[in-house]
């Protein structure tokens, strides 16, 4: 098992920045990708990042060039910083492990790839004021 505590979100105008940070705990070895995730009320969750830890970092399109996803401490802490934030941005931020072998081979903003996560934190929520 593995244990994920979001923190870091809050409210911002646009254009600001934030950086969440995620704290893992437990069997951390045994996961083969570290992800984000976002929603909305009403909407489906939608993958933000995934880092494979030295091998691929991929992102949605819609965060591409704003965002950075980040890890320290062999997958016991990660990152997501967001600059340029829009008001779209707003949501609950997840973050999310996999020990899914299928992770690997799946991009970040394909429908449905929030199946492929089976650990998850509890959210925290961004608020982008225009």
């Amino acid at each position: 098992q593995v244990q994920l505590v979001e923190s870091g979100g809050g409210s911002v105008q646009a254009g600001g920045s934030l950086r969440l940070s995620c704290a893992a705990s437990g069997d951390t070895s045994s996961t083969y990708c570290l992800a984000w995730f976002r929603q909305v009320p009403g909407k489906e969750r939608e993958g933000v990042a995934r880092i494979i830890i030295d091998v691929n970092i991929n992102y949605a399109d819609f965060v591409k060039g704003r965002f950075t996803i980040s890890e320290t401490n062999a997958k016991s802490r990660l990152y997501l910083q967001m600059n340029s934030l829009e008001p779209e941005d707003t949501a609950t931020y997840y973050c999310a492990a996999s020990n899914k072998w299928r992770c690997l081979g799946i991009p970040i903003q394909l429908p449905g790839v929030r199946n492929e996560y089976n650990f998850w934190g509890q959210g925290t929520q961004v608020i982008v004021s225009s």
